[in-house]
């Protein structure tokens, strides 16, 4: 899963397309911006019943758990520990 940014040059800073790719396959293109696709990358998780790749398997629990507050009581202690600071 990954959240993929195509720029028209090296120096430009507005994207040419936005979108995300799920095992190997774009699914969805022509996204308005990076926080619109990660909403819609948890989004295609829930729907298609996903697992959170394994080495951002905590940066998907703060992006559910602490920003979007869904299932906000079982944190991990990783978690829980940043939640506190």
């Amino acid at each position: 899963m990954a959240v993929i940014v195509t720029k028209t040059g090296a120096s430009s800073d507005s994207p040419k397309d936005i979108g995300i790719v799920v095992e190997g396959a774009k699914v969805v293109t022509g996204l308005e911006g990076v926080p619109r696709a990660c909403c819609v990358l948890l989004g295609l998780t829930y729907a298609l019943n996903l697992h959170y790749p394994r080495h951002l398997k905590y940066t998907f629990e703060v992006l559910q758990k602490l920003f979007l507050e869904l299932d906000a009581s079982k944190l991990s202690n990783r978690v829980q520990s940043l939640r506190s600071k």
